[in-house]
C-alpha cells in the first residue's frame, strides 16, 4: 500500500490533505504511537520514524495486521491531537486502544512462536 501514513491519519482526523498546517504536530503523535507499536513487536525491531513522505509499505511489509495498526495510530493520535470533550467518548477511545494493543500483542506473539 503506497498510501502515506500522514495522509491516512490526517484524513481520519478530518482536515483536508490541502490543509497541512498541523502536519508537524500530527507526525509527532504518529511517531509516538509507532514507538508504542515497536514495543508491541510491530515494525522494525530497532524502531521507526515516519516523516511526511513515509508510506505504510515503508513501515509494515505484512498486511496481516495493517488495519489494526492504522486504527491504533489514528486513535492514539486523535486522543492527544484532538481529544473528545465528552468523557464517555474518551473512555470508548481508551477501551478501543487497549483492545487493539491486546490484539496486536496476540498476533506478534504468535509470530514469535
Amino acid at each position: 500500500m503506497n498510501e502515506k501514513i500522514l495522509d491516512t491519519v490526517r484524513s481520519m482526523l478530518g482536515p483536508s490533505e490541502l490543509y497541512t498546517h498541523f502536519d508537524g504536530d500530527i507526525l509527532i503523535h504518529i511517531n509516538s504511537a509507532i514507538n508504542v507499536l515497536t514495543q508491541l513487536g510491530v515494525g522494525p525491531s530497532d524502531g521507526f520514524m515516519a516523516d511526511k513522505d513515509t508510506t505504510w509499505d515503508d513501515y509494515i511489509e505484512d498486511d496481516k495486521y495493517l488495519q489494526l495498526v492504522k486504527q491504533f495510530i489514528y486513535l492514539k493520535t486523535r486522543k492527544i491531537f484532538d481529544p473528545p470533550t465528552n468523557s464517555f467518548v474518551l473512555d470508548a477511545i481508551d477501551k478501543e486502544i487497549k483492545e487493539l494493543e491486546w490484539r496486536i500483542e496476540v498476533i506478534t506473539s504468535e509470530e514469535a512462536s
